[in-house]
């Protein structure tokens, strides 16, 4: 039997399993914002990792060998240089992670030069894969598509069904300035441009902000009507309640990011989020017939945390999870080119994932194979509208 003694995926800051168990055969870390401004999605983002491990050690572990995890809390990029360290120097073999592109663009480069496989699950930032490394591997799409995602929704979708034309439209893009949101700025300004859109605004912030109310003011000032944000929850809140307060009014919001998500967001806005339309990851609310897995999922996150999931980011990482751990199990060692070859070597088709997703990996480690879903808010509910294999619902252009 092959003994994974040194898998480690970065998850803890005291060596504890989340069970509070004894160590196990095969140890895992996870590394993401467990605490501050990032904590809320941080740690849904790992329930879908516990759930995946759960699940994996119940059937008998990865080549019979159970997994454990260590937890690692990375709240900004110098934590998580120092907890990717720490991690290598207990002798990890792969970290996983991380949610926030800031965190994962600062420790990657920690685990690349150790040859430690870093498996990456939810942040986006296109550039977190481009820098040639060997053992980072991304089961997530990417900010360059998230940008194109976006417009061709207001494109194919919402334009249309709106009875608007490009001449009618004059767009805002308003976006944290971290390299998340930046990079899906850009790639949505030219795509924009590419499909002749009127882009009047691109207006950055800091995601700490307490104060959008000159940024609203501008875009009021050009005759923006659409409104593409790419937020965290903190920020999109702010944003519609000074919009409210400043009566700017756009006939059509769009965002990119899990603040446009969460449950909590809608609460806080208010009747403000029915009608706006979200991009992200697949939410729990798909339709189970195109998402094999997705059931058994849902009944294992609510027997473990007793309540709904909060945003598609647990599911998001739950099946990148499962896709990590088969391919290692293929690879049969933990030796980092092996495992490099068994995740390029993955294969799966779209429509036999939890999410609907499918896997094929790229010389970069970027699945090719995962997309973000189009999604609307009605009636305090965010109902998924594309893929139409996938969708619980039409969308409602009646605001």
């Amino acid at each position: 039997m092959i003994k994974l003694k040194k898998i480690v995926l970065a998850l803890g800051a005291c060596g504890v399993m989340a069970s509070g168990a004894a160590w196990a055969d095969v140890k895992v870390g996870a590394l993401f914002p467990f605490s501050g401004n990032l904590a809320l999605l941080g740690q849904e983002s790992f329930r879908g990792l516990e759930v995946a491990v759960n699940e994996i050690n119940a059937a008998g572990g990865v080549n019979g060998e159970k997994i454990s995890i260590i937890k690692a809390d990375a709240v900004d990029p110098t934590q998580a240089v120092s907890e990717a360290k720490r991690l290598i120097s207990a002798g990890v073999v792969g970290v996983f992670g991380s949610y926030a592109s800031g965190v994962s663009y600062a420790a990657t480069p920690v685990t690349e030069l150790a040859g430690v496989p870093y498996f990456e699950m939810g942040a986006t930032a296109h550039k977190v894969t481009t820098r040639g490394y060997k053992y980072l591997f991304r089961s997530n799409p990417n900010t360059a598509l998230y940008g194109v995602a976006v417009v061709d929704a207001l494109h194919d979708i919402i334009a249309p069904g709106m009875g608007l034309n490009a001449k009618d439209i004059k767009i805002g893009i308003i976006h944290e300035d971290g390299p998340y949101g930046t990079d899906v700025a850009a790639t949505e300004k030219k795509r924009a441009q590419e499909l002749g859109y009127n882009v009047a605004q691109v207006l950055p912030y800091s995601s700490k902000t307490v104060d959008l109310s000159s940024l609203i003011l501008r875009l009021k000032g050009s005759d923006v009507n659409v409104v593409l944000q790419t937020a965290y929850q903190n920020d999109a809140i702010l944003y519609f309640n000074q919009a409210r307060s400043a009566g700017f009014k756009p006939k059509v919001v769009i965002g990119a990011g899990g603040g446009y998500s969460l449950a909590d967001t809608a609460k806080a806005v208010g009747a403000d989020m029915n009608g706006v339309f979200d991009l992200d990851f697949p939410q729990s609310s798909i339709n189970p017939a195109g998402a094999p897995g997705l059931n058994k999922f849902l009944d294992a996150y609510r027997a473990t945390y007793k309540g709904e999931p909060q945003s598609g980011h647990s599911l998001t990482n739950y099946v990148g999870a499962k896709a990590f751990f088969e391919a290692i199990g293929n690879a049969k060692s933990t030796d980092k080119d092996k495992i490099r070859a068994a995740v390029l070597a993955y294969k799966k088709p779209a429509g036999e994932t939890a999410n609907g997703w499918g896997f094929d990996f790229g010389e970069d480690g970027q699945n090719k194979a995962s997309t973000f879903y189009v999604m609307q808010w009605q009636d305090g509910k965010l109902v998924t509208i594309a893929p139409d294999a996938l969708a619980q619902g039409k969308p409602n252009f009646s605001k």
